[in-house]
């Protein structure tokens, strides 16, 4: 008898040292061990917002979106939702509501930094425009004219065009030849240089022949950012901090640490089962940097998107190539009329009109965030959460109560004031 009770004993020990007992966890997320009963939090009372306007001329717009992102907050659940506003090229209002860190019950602000998942698609097409405008890289020529010995011989008639619009046939983190090369161990390194992740998938074979179908693939944008790499003859994240952080002045936008410094102004990040939130296990996005590693705020992503609004930043005919969506071998338009690093849609706003816009958005461990530009408005919008919700349309349906508010505002004023 006290055999086995001391075998049952060292299971338990194990379970709690490994956190991977079945019988002592809630359901696994993202395909990860399940997790344990403990460490589990509710959401405090009392949360705060706090809103920054660029002047008092657009205090009270700002306070109307303001309110209107708590109140999403409140309805998704959400630990804490941070958004920005850029018109004409400057962050006019930035707003942050409800808490950054449930066990300290810290309150986020405008600079708190969440992970941004696909929306770093959008920073890697920043960062392509602007190597075709410089003709360092051309879209339409096979990527083993920068790259050289291709490690996967079926990715020969690739093209970076196939690769930023997912038309290059190249898998999915889910549809690779070995799903544990991209498990939860392997999230666990860090890749200093975007060129070493393409060994997590180089050997997995093609979905279909490149330019023939559509299937959306973070990885293929890796292979991107490897491509975008040796075109320009350094580090994919050296280049980016070149050709975007840079110049739109991204002070905040960091490639995601697996573990956040003691002096971050990294948002915690969760999980939910009902009303009980845990923070999110610690990983190393580097592997994917190019189509999900960075973090940032929502200012600094306005900031980007504005720039895309710039002639003198990129050339407008590349803009409206990036903003097309693009064609397949036979000649359709792709099944989610995707663009070149970004979506391009047009949406009705009720009381406002036609909104188009280019858009990304990004889930990731925790956190989901969405760009949206707006050229008829000169406008750039972006929503940022430290949750990650069962639809990602329950987080991103807070943009219509932030873009109404300042587009009523820039109606009224190209209306100038009323007659009589």
């Amino acid at each position: 008898m006290l055999r086995i009770a001391g075998v049952l004993a060292a299971l338990l020990l194990f379970a709690v040292a490994a956190e991977t007992w079945p019988l002592y966890g809630f359901l696994s997320h993202s395909g990860e061990a399940p997790l344990p009963f403990w460490g589990w939090e509710r959401m405090p009372k009392g949360a705060t917002s706090l809103s920054k306007t660029q002047n008092d001329e657009w205090a009270s717009t700002g306070e109307a979106a303001l309110q209107n992102l708590e109140a999403h907050r409140e309805k998704i659940g959400a630990p804490a939702m941070s958004a920005a506003v850029a018109v004409g090229g400057e962050v006019v209002w930035a707003g942050a509501t409800g808490f950054v860190d449930l066990k300290s019950e810290e309150r986020p602000s405008p600079e708190t930094q969440f992970r941004i998942g696909s929306t770093s698609k959008a920073v890697t097409a920043s960062a392509l425009a602007r190597l075709v405008d410089q003709g360092k890289i051309d879209l339409d020529e096979p990527i083993g004219t920068y790259l050289g010995d291709l490690p996967n011989p079926e990715w020969t008639a690739i093209t970076p065009r196939m690769l930023a619009a997912h038309m290059a046939g190249v898998p999915h983190y889910g549809d690779v030849d070995d799903p544990d090369r991209l498990g939860y161990a392997r999230m666990a390194r860090r890749y200093d240089d975007v060129r070493d992740a393409l060994e997590l998938f180089d050997e997995s074979p093609l979905l279909f022949a490149p330019g023939a179908d559509f299937e959306y693939s973070s990885l293929g944008t890796v292979l991107l950012g490897a491509t975008m790499s040796a075109a320009a003859g350094e580090r994919y994240r050296d280049l980016v901090t070149r050709e975007v952080l840079d110049p739109a002045g991204m002070t905040a936008t960091i490639v995601a640490p697996k573990i956040a410094p003691s002096d971050s102004k990294l948002a915690t990040f969760y999980l939910r089962r009902g009303d009980m939130y845990r923070e999110w296990r610690p990983v190393d996005l580097s592997h994917r940097l190019p189509g999900g590693g960075w973090a940032s705020t929502p200012s600094d992503l306005v900031r980007m998107g504005s720039m895309w609004l710039d002639d003198g930043y990129i050339r407008p005919e590349t803009r409206d190539e990036f903003w097309t969506p693009q064609k397949l071998a036979n000649g359709e338009v792709n099944e989610q009329d995707y663009a070149i690093g970004w979506r391009w849609r047009e949406w009705r706003v009720e009381g406002i009109g036609l909104a188009r816009n280019a858009n990304h958005g990004g889930v990731s461990r925790g956190s989901q965030s969405w760009l949206i530009v707006f050229p008829d408005y000169d406008m750039a919008l972006a929503i940022t959460v430290n949750l990650r919700t069962e639809e990602f349309s329950e987080f991103g349906a807070a943009w219509e109560g932030i873009f109404r508010p300042f587009a009523a505002r820039i109606l009224a004023d190209r209306a100038g004031p009323a007659e009589g």
